[in-house]
């Protein structure tokens, strides 16, 4: 009787081991050296908005960008990106985001970029309680 316990914690715990490892399992399009990093976030208002975010160059040079929503969601019209070279790069987004979702990657043209700010152009998708928060991840 004792063994059989020992024996199904044992299996419980593999069980849980094996399922937080694969919960941390990479997109297929990525790989384990693809490092992202949070570089802001907004809280939406119920209207149509223009929000921005501010990068400095400390945070480093990136490849992509990703855009998480989280509270509520919302439908994204259009981002513009800006270079600190002074370059601008326009991405016509169109999509509803529901709460809890991540964007697809959005990769910027051109090799390892320096951004000076991200704007986003969104409203809301519905009038809960909760106001969307948009954050805005890059790709180094």
């Amino acid at each position: 009787m004792r063994i059989n316990l020992k024996f199904q914690l044992f299996t419980l715990f593999f069980c849980l081991a094996s399922f937080i490892s694969f919960a941390n399992v990479i997109p297929p399009n990525e790989t384990p050296a693809d490092k992202w990093e949070k570089l802001g976030q907004r809280k939406v208002n119920y209207k149509v908005d223009r929000d921005e975010i501010l990068v400095t160059g400390y945070e480093g040079a990136f490849t992509a960008l990703r855009i998480h929503v989280e509270k509520g969601g919302i439908n994204l019209h259009r981002i513009a990106v800006h270079f600190r070279n002074g370059d601008v790069q326009d991405i016509n987004v169109d999509v509803s985001m529901p709460a809890g979702t991540i964007s697809r990657a959005l990769n910027l043209e051109g090799k390892r970029r320096i951004i000076h700010k991200v704007v986003f152009w969104y409203d809301t998708k519905n009038f809960s309680e909760d106001k969307a928060v948009v954050e805005l991840w890059g790709r180094h």
